[in-house]
């Protein structure tokens, strides 16, 4: 094996952690702008900024980026995203013990929202599998909404690099940048209509992501300004439930689950097992 590709080498490749450092701070330094559109507004984060500046160095996506970083260096980011997620779920595994009597407070609404994810997927599945032809990026695509404990559950299960790895980090990079957008002009609209009651959608805003979240919770502090402190803490004690009692629910239920509907859907009899060995 060359001394280059060895796991320690890998790791410590100094071009591609300038370039991730330099993004970092620039995007930092931007900071949080937020554009006002009707009575919604739409935040834009750093994370956004640094997705969109990381594409001009990606040599997979422009070519004159070859001459700064490889394509074989860039590989190198897919296994260091597990080793990034990992203090998130360590910080997910703290949370649990002291949500429990929140969660057990909070009666069976805040806690069936979870199930929410299925009948996203009855929607997306399909869509996914009947309409684009998808194949087990489907899986990986739609059992969430992809946030990092969901990345680290696909990278456990069957690897970053397989079908499913690369559906779930699709979805991760539309749902940063586009989420928020998203989520403000929905809270926005809804908030409009009289539909629902103001804390049903605060309840509806904590769906796991810290940004979209505050996108969501702010928009509908704006619309409901008598109701601002309600609301954050509708929407909060729904986002910290969400990310003790999701992980599980995507283990034990959603996974499962997708990986049942698909088969039935494409018609593919291949075990998981198969699946992850494949790759």
């Amino acid at each position: 094996m060359k001394p280059e590709s060895t796991p320690t080498s890998l790791l410590l490749n100094w071009r591609l952690h300038l370039i991730v450092i330099a993004m970092s701070v620039i995007s930092e330094w931007i900071g949080i702008q937020s554009i006002p559109v009707a009575n919604a507004k739409l935040l834009f984060l750093p994370l956004f900024y640094a997705f969109i500046l990381c594409l001009f160095f990606n040599p997979n996506i422009l070519k004159f980026s070859e001459k700064i970083i490889t394509k074989k260096q860039a590989s190198i980011a897919a296994p260091i995203i597990v080793i990034g997620i990992l203090p998130f779920i360590a910080k997910f595994g703290t949370l649990i013990g002291p949500a429990l009597p929140k969660i057990a407070e909070a009666g069976s609404a805040m806690i069936i929202q979870e199930l929410g994810n299925l009948g996203t997927m009855l929607i997306a599945m399909p869509i996914a599998v009947l309409v684009f032809k998808m194949g087990r990026e489907a899986i990986g695509a739609t059992f969430s909404i992809a946030r990092e404990p969901n990345i680290a559950l696909i990278s456990d299960r069957y690897g970053l690099k397989s079908n499913e790895g690369i559906g779930v980090m699709g979805v991760y990079v539309m749902g940063t940048m586009f989420g928020t957008i998203y989520f403000a002009l929905l809270a926005g609209f809804f908030a409009s209509t009289g539909w629902f009651d103001p804390r049903a959608l605060a309840m509806a805003c904590g769906v796991g992501s810290g940004s979209m979240t505050a996108a969501c919770s702010g928009t509908l502090a704006t619309s409901f300004p008598e109701m601002k402190d309600e609301i954050l803490a509708f929407a909060g004690a729904s986002n910290l439930l969400t990310n003790a009692t999701g992980l599980y629910v995507a283990i034990f239920i959603t996974l499962p689950f997708s990986e049942w509907f698909y088969r039935k859907l494409s018609k593919d009899n291949t075990s998981t097992i198969t699946s992850k060995e494949s790759h």
